[in-house]
Order: C-alpha cells, then sequence, then structure tokens
C-alpha cells in the first residue's frame, strides 16, 4: 500500500540545510506529541494493545516508504557469558531511537523529513480515528437516548447516558485540537514555517495569512462534508510550493466544489447547471434567500472567468496562461477566503 509522506512530497525542497540543536529539539518534541496521542503505557505499566498495533502501523508504513525493513532495530541480542539473550523492542522504544539518532552525516533536510514523516502519519492516523468516532457519534447518542428512557431518571445517581456520550466525543476532539496546536507552535518556533492540518505537514504562508484564513479554513473543511474542498486545495498548496503546475487551478476546483455542495445541501441544485457561474446563480436567487448578494456574484464569476477558466481549457496556439508566484499565492488565498465565508454561513 502506498503512503503519502510528507519526506516524498517536499523531496526537492530544502528546508533544513544544516542540523543543529533546533532539529534535535523539535524530533524529541514531535515524538512526545505522538506518545501523548497513542499512550503506549497504561498505569499498570502495560502496554495499550491498540496503541501497539498503531505504532507498529506507522512504523510499517513509514519504513515501506523509505525502502527499509526497520526504521531501527526492532529486537536486541547479546551473549551473556554462554547464554544468549534475545528480544524484541516495544515499538515506542524503536521509534524512539529513530527519532532521536545521531546524524549521520549526509542531508540534514532528508534526515528531518524523514522523523517528521512520522509525526504526520501518527496524526493523520488519529485524525482517521477521530473521523470514525464522530462519524458514529449520532447512532450513539440515539443509543443512548434509549437507555435514559429506560433508566429510571428519579433514581439516585442517576447519570444521563447522553451526556456521557458528548463528553467523551469531546474529549476526545479537544484532547486531539490541544496536540494538534501544539505541533504547529513547536513547528512555528523552530522557525520551519510548516503547519499541521487534516493529515498533512505543508508550508505555512506569513503569520497574518496562516491566523486570519489559513487556520480557520483547515478547521472547516476537516469536517467530512468539504472533503473535496479539503483533497484540491492541499494539492493546490503541494503544487504551488514544489513549483508545479497550475496550483490557482486546484484551488479554483476547491471553491468550485465548496459552491456546489452549499447548492445541494440546501436544496437549490436543479440539474440544470453546466458550470460554476450556475451555481453562483443558484446562491444568489431571491427565492433561495439570496445566499450572497449582489457584488459577491460579480466577484466570484469574475474569478472562475479571469483566473479557473483559462486554465481548464486548452490553450491551443494562444500563449500558455501562467501566474506569478505573488498572484499563485492570492488566488489560493482568496479561494480559502471565499469558502471559509461561504461555509460559515451554512
Amino acid at each position: 500500500m502506498l503512503t503519502d509522506i510528507f519526506a516524498d512530497r517536499y523531496a526537492n525542497r530544502v528546508i533544513w540545510p544544516a542540523f543543529t540543536e533546533t532539529e534535535v529539539k523539535l524530533l524529541m518534541q514531535g515524538y512526545l506529541l505522538v506518545e501523548d496521542i497513542f499512550p503506549y503505557w497504561d498505569g499498570s505499566g502495560k502496554a495499550v494493545e491498540s496503541a501497539k498495533e498503531n505504532w507498529k502501523s506507522i512504523h510499517d508504513r513509514l519504513a515501506r516508504e523509505l525502502g527499509l525493513s526497520e526504521l531501527s532495530p526492532l529486537s536486541y541480542s547479546y551473549m551473556s557469558g554462554s547464554q544468549h539473550v534475545w528480544g524484541p523492542y516495544s515499538y515506542d522504544a524503536v521509534m524512539k531511537a529513530f527519532m532521536t539518532a545521531n546524524f549521520p552525516g549526509g542531508s540534514a533536510d532528508r534526515f528531518v523529513k524523514e522523523r517528521l514523516s512520522f509525526v504526520e502519519l501518527a496524526f493523520r492516523l488519529r485524525s482517521e480515528e477521530l473521523d470514525k468516532v464522530n462519524a458514529g457519534h449520532a447512532a450513539q447518542v440515539a443509543s443512548a437516548k434509549l437507555e435514559d428512557l429506560i433508566n429510571d431518571r428519579t433514581k439516585r445517581g442517576f447519570r444521563s447516558r447522553v451526556d456521557m456520550v458528548n463528553r467523551s466525543r469531546d474529549s476526545l476532539n479537544g484532547a486531539f485540537r490541544q496536540s494538534v496546536e501544539e505541533l504547529n507552535e513547536r513547528l512555528r518556533r523552530a522557525g520551519t514555517k510548516l503547519n499541521y492540518h487534516n493529515g498533512f505537514i505543508q508550508v505555512a504562508s506569513d503569520e497574518l495569512v496562516e491566523a486570519q484564513i489559513e487556520k480557520p479554513f483547515w478547521t472547516l473543511v476537516a469536517d467530512p462534508t468539504w472533503r473535496n474542498v479539503d483533497i484540491d486545495m492541499k494539492e493546490a498548496v503541494d503544487l504551488r510550493d514544489l513549483q508545479g503546475r497550475d496550483p490557482a487551478w486546484y484551488a479554483a476546483r476547491a471553491l468550485e466544489s465548496t459552491i456546489k455542495i452549499i447548492s445541494d445541501r440546501k436544496g437549490w441544485t436543479h440539474g440544470g447547471e453546466n458550470g460554476a457561474h450556475n451555481y453562483i446563480d443558484n446562491l444568489h436567487a431571491k427565492k433561495n434567500g439570496s445566499f450572497i448578494n449582489d457584488w459577491e456574484t460579480k466577484a466570484l464569476k469574475d474569478f472562475f472567468t479571469s483566473v479557473r477558466n483559462p486554465f481548464g481549457h486548452g490553450a491551443g496556439s494562444a500563449e500558455m496562461p501562467e501566474l506569478s508566484p505573488t498572484q499563485t499565492d492570492l488566488a489560493i488565498e482568496t479561494c480559502m477566503s471565499w469558502s471559509k465565508a461561504l461555509i460559515e454561513r451554512m
């Protein structure tokens, strides 16, 4: 199974020209954050089975992408007198050895990226687990309501099962949000200009844009409703960071998906739409409550006409359309900002 890892996505972009004490601290902090989201040992000193499986899965997936059989030794073996002593290391110990290994020389950039890939995969796995928890929450609440009806509410010490289910879900999500915030703060303090969101570590823009546009946007599209928006915008950011072709086109796709999803969810899609402009009209229609007003309608249509459409069709014998780096940043930030503004109105 192929796994998308940070080290491969940014293989051709140098982020760490040297390995210093800052990187040593960052990698140890990353390891400790993984321990926070997947505690390996319980209070009695026994390994947690689910955690063992998760750590092994992350190790195996990363090792395969790096072309290795193991990231650090999986077992120990030595002679004690005439007796051969052998045994396996726990996977948290294996990964700690990997994350804290001495830099052997060579490419500091590759060395750090491979280890941050471990952190990325761990956070992605935890995010996927919570997606399943959140997806099943409605069913759990429905079951809990039945239990509350069956139980005697007048009984002393009665505890609502619905409240317990809600608190449990909120606690899990809240703890992970705190871990994500700490990871991003650690990355910022290390001067990396990197940001983790929704399963991926990517290059962040300036702090003001990140705080006011990017962070709220990624938080909103983490909901499964906006999965296609999330996928296309991540592609846009990766292409921009790696000087790939047409990142603005993918950003525009994300914005178009946002508009289409809102039209569908509101029941305004009629089936006769031929493109983004028609879906924008659905949001603008007075019969639908004018979800967007006149100037917003014009601005959105102008963006698709002037920015998206030239990249969505073959240039033929005309000059190939191209945006400057600054224009590309503006296009991506514009699509994020519009998507954020539209989603927040839902």
